[in-house]
């Protein structure tokens, strides 16, 4: 290499400590590392070896990962070329996990890196000293998860004893001398939002009481209080740190800190709790609710899946999170039928992006965000899709369940029959390809009940004549989806 050539071999000092205890000392740990290694490096002058003035120091870092900014830039320096050797002062400065140890070996080699513990004499470039080195990391490794299982131990102790050992302060209470006690005007707020909850007597209700009072979260150092949500608000409801008590996993024990509220208070409010709650199922993959997280009104509110049962068929919906106790702040389209607007979302995208053989989870994993008001759905998909928005114009129709999507169209021909003689049709061709081997089969896949499926696949049975008079618009008004009669006659003569 050409620092060989120079004759002049550039020495890295890394040093790492593990926590802030005496890093306020004029002469710390950090500055004894880096001594004691530059010591070493100058007992290698004829060879050479030369300090770099560049600092490698992580103060208060855990070996545990490779997560370190002075690593990182040392790193970087010798992908750069800038290091030839790296000198540390034990070899668990460096790391003290195996995995990523190897990883580091790997980075070294590549670059035929040196690498010296001035306390520990081994040679990297032998079997030998490569055993050295991995039984001192396993070790070191060791140590540290010994360390940790002591931790663990410790606070599952002081737990069990009532005793407050870190972690976020409560609404209600502030630390002094390491224990929990009573801020009394944030107490006064937590008694008040247990009393306001038993008079609304849902969560619905009481944010707008909350904010109408202006009854915020817990105001910290660097944070104001923000307004309530559901999630926080269902938290606080349900914490028994008010009775006085400290958990540790999934069991409660008395607290060394005095409680806020009465038993018979918190447990009303429980007790009302689960009165309100609600049967949901189990669980959702991402295929049943494919646009969680990426769907959003026109003013920012995320549109999470809701459903509803009625004639035992389950009805899917996206519906604003604005909707829980905040409607006022709610976009211009509240709640959506969940079926209609994925399918229409897919199938735009499939048309705009040339993507007819691409899979739908791949479809809706390549959305980064959907935005929807009443007149267009505006898509932003990620960059390996494409960087410009797709539009697509729609109208909202109102129904009694929820905003129905009906396709922007200037023709005269109704856009739901049109819409379902398409789906009717794709229906028919996977039944009958084999793709799906029963109509349960098919509607299990597509979230929608057999029932439903049965009434629209009658429309793939239109006479040729009438299907090509909806698709050319001479129908004109005279046919709508309504008008098909259920019980369609299979002779198309019959039809008309």
């Amino acid at each position: 290499m050409a620092s060989d050539r120079r004759g002049v071999l550039r020495c890295a000092i890394y040093t790492r400590k593990s926590t802030e205890h005496g890093l306020e000392q004029e002469f710390n740990s950090l500055d004894a590392q880096r001594k004691a290694c530059e010591s070493y490096i100058k007992s290698q002058a004829s060879q050479g070896w030369r300090a770099l003035p560049a600092r490698y120091d992580d103060p208060a870092y855990s070996g545990g990962n490779l997560d370190r900014p002075a690593l990182k830039r040392l790193l970087a320096d010798i992908e750069a070329g800038k290091v030839d050797v790296i000198v540390v002062y034990k070899i668990d400065r460096l790391t003290r996990s195996l995995a990523d140890f190897a990883k580091l070996v790997e980075t070294f080699d590549a670059r035929s890196i040196s690498f010296v513990a001035v306390t520990q004499q081994f040679n990297t470039t032998t079997s030998m000293g490569r055993l050295t080195l991995n039984v001192l990391l396993s070790f070191a490794q060791f140590e540290r998860e010994l360390a940790s299982e002591r931790v663990k131990d410790k606070i599952a102790a002081s737990r069990k004893k009532g005793k407050w050992t870190g972690g976020t302060v409560p609404l209600g209470y502030a630390i002094e001398d390491r224990k929990l006690v009573i801020n009394k005007t944030e107490a006064q707020t937590v008694r008040s939002i247990f009393k306001l909850y038993l008079q609304a007597g849902s969560l619905n209700k009481l944010i707008p009481e909350l904010d109408k009072r202006k009854i915020v979260t817990k105001r910290r150092n660097t944070e104001v209080g923000i307004p309530f949500t559901y999630g926080p608000l269902a938290y606080l409801l349900k914490n028994r740190i008010y009775l006085g008590e400290i958990h540790h996993g999934d069991k409660w024990f008395k607290g060394e800190h005095p409680p806020i509220l009465d038993r018979t208070t918190f447990t009303r409010v429980q007790d009302q709790l689960k009165s309100n709650t609600v049967n949901r199922p189990k669980s959702q993959s991402a295929n049943d609710v494919p646009l969680t997280g990426k769907l959003f009104d026109d003013r920012g509110n995320r549109m999470g899946p809701s459903f509803t049962r009625k004639n035992g068929v389950r009805y899917r919906f996206y519906v604003s999170t604005a909707l829980r106790g905040r409607k006022h702040l709610a976009g211009s389209v509240k709640r959506v039928s969940a079926t209609e607007i994925e399918q229409l979302i897919e199938r735009t995208i499939r048309e705009r992006l040339n993507l007819a053989h691409t899979a739908p989870s791949d479809i809706f994993g390549g959305i980064d965000r959907a935005v929807i008001n009443t007149n267009h759905i505006r898509i932003m998909m990620k960059p390996a899709y494409t960087e410009r928005p797709i539009e697509i114009p729609w109208r909202l129709a109102k129904t009694n369940a929820a905003a129905v999507i009906e396709p922007t169209d200037q023709s005269q021909s109704d856009p739901k029959l049109l819409q379902a003689i398409v789906r009717a049709h794709a229906w028919l061709n996977d039944l009958t390809s084999g793709r799906y081997n029963s109509i349960g089969a098919l509607a299990e896949d597509i979230k929608l009940h057999p029932k439903i499926i049965r009434q629209q696949l009658r429309l793939a049975f239109l006479a040729p004549s009438i299907t090509e008079a909806v698709l050319s618009e001479k129908a004109g008004g005279a046919l709508t989806l309504r008008s098909i009669p259920k019980l369609l006659p299979i002779s198309w003569a019959k039809q008309y």
